[in-house]
C-alpha cells in the first residue's frame, strides 16, 4: 500500500483545512459556539461532498495565538467543534492542529475525539515565529505524553480506532524565521523528524496561500520514506507536479471565495481542485 494510506485512505491525498471561527476569549470571538460548530460540520460536508479525501481543523481565527499553552476553553471547544466534524465526516480520516504550536492540546483532542492524526509545529529544531521563539522542540515531550494518554501511534502501541492518533510534523514552518538553524537544511531537518518519531512530514511555503518551493519538495522526498505533505499554495495548476513527490495536499485557501483563507468555502473552486487532483492521479 501506499506510505500515507494509513492515514489518508487514498493515495495522493486531498485534504482540506477547516478554519474554526473565532473560540471564546479569543480577541475576535463573535459567534456562540453552537454557529461555530454548525458552520465547520457544513463545510465538512461541503468539502467531502466535492469528493476531498479528508478533514483537518485549526483554528485559525484565534490570532493572536499564544505560544504552546491555550486555555481550557480552547480544548474544550475544539473538542465539541471536532466531535461534530467526526460524525459529519463519515469515517473519511480527521486531523487537529491547535495553534501555535500547542500540540499536546491538539492530540488530546485528536484521541477523544477519535481522529486520525494531529499537525505539528515545532516538532524538532528551534524557531521564532509570529508568537515568539519556540525554543524547544516539542518531540519528546509530545511523544511521552501520547504514550502516557494512550493515543500512540505508528511508533507504539495500536490506540483505540486500529492505529492510534499520528503525528504530522511541520518542518521549516511557514510564519516563522529560520535564521537560527540557517545551517540545516530542509533534507537535514526531515531526516531529523524522522529520526524523532514523526509519522508525516509538512513542507509548506513561507505564509499560509503561499506557494512552497518545489525543489524543497524534492529535497525532503529523497531525505525521508514517511508521508510527505504540502501545508501551502496549493493550486489546480500546481497539483500535477507537488504530486511528483508529495503523498498528501492540505489545502485552506484556494478553495475558499476569492482564493483567500478567511472567505466562506466555494463549491466551484473545491470541485475543480478535486478535477486537478484525480487528473493528477
Amino acid at each position: 500500500m501506499p506510505p500515507n494510506a494509513p492515514i489518508f485512505g487514498v493515495e495522493k491525498a486531498l485534504i482540506g483545512m477547516i478554519h474554526v471561527a473565532a473560540l471564546p476569549g479569543t480577541p475576535r470571538h463573535a459567534l456562540p459556539m453552537k454557529s461555530i460548530v454548525r458552520q465547520a460540520a457544513d463545510e465538512a460536508k461541503l468539502l467531502l461532498d466535492c469528493g476531498f479525501d479528508g478533514l483537518l481543523i485549526e483554528n485559525m481565527h484565534d490570532a493572536p495565538y499564544l505560544r504552546r499553552e491555550v486555555g481550557p476553553e480552547i480544548i474544550a471547544a475544539m473538542t465539541e467543534v471536532g466531535s461534530t466534524v467526526r460524525e459529519a465526516a463519515s469515517g473519511k480520516p480527521l486531523g487537529v492542529q491547535i495553534l501555535a504550536g500547542a500540540n499536546q492540546a491538539a492530540l488530546a483532542v485528536a484521541h477523544v475525539i477519535g481522529a486520525q492524526y494531529i499537525r505539528a509545529e515545532g516538532f524538532v529544531f528551534a524557531s521564532i515565529a509570529d508568537e515568539g521563539l519556540l525554543d524547544q522542540a516539542d518531540a519528546g515531550p509530545l511523544l511521552r505524553y501520547r504514550r502516557m494518554i494512550g493515543a500512540e501511534g505508528a511508533h507504539g502501541a495500536e490506540g483505540e480506532g486500529g492505529g492510534g492518533v499520528k503525528i504530522l510534523a511541520d518542518i521549516k514552518k511557514k510564519h516563522s524565521s529560520h535564521a537560527i538553524t540557517a545551517d540545516i537544511d530542509v533534507a537535514e531537518t526531515a531526516r531529523a523528524a524522522e529520526f524523532f518519531g514523526a509519522d508525516g512530514v509538512i513542507i509548506t511555503g513561507i505564509a499560509t496561500g503561499q506557494a512552497i518551493k518545489v525543489d524543497d519538495l524534492g529535497t525532503a522526498r529523497v531525505a525521508t520514506r514517511l508521508p510527505l505533505l504540502v501545508g501551502s499554495g496549493v493550486t489546480p495548476d500546481s497539483v500535477k507536479d507537488l504530486f511528483a513527490y508529495a503523498d498528501a495536499l492540505i489545502v485552506g485557501s484556494w478553495y475558499k471565495r476569492d482564493g483567500l483563507w478567511s472567505n466562506p468555502p466555494d463549491a466551484t473552486r473545491a470541485k475543480e481542485l478535486v478535477r486537478a487532483v484525480a487528473a493528477a492521479r
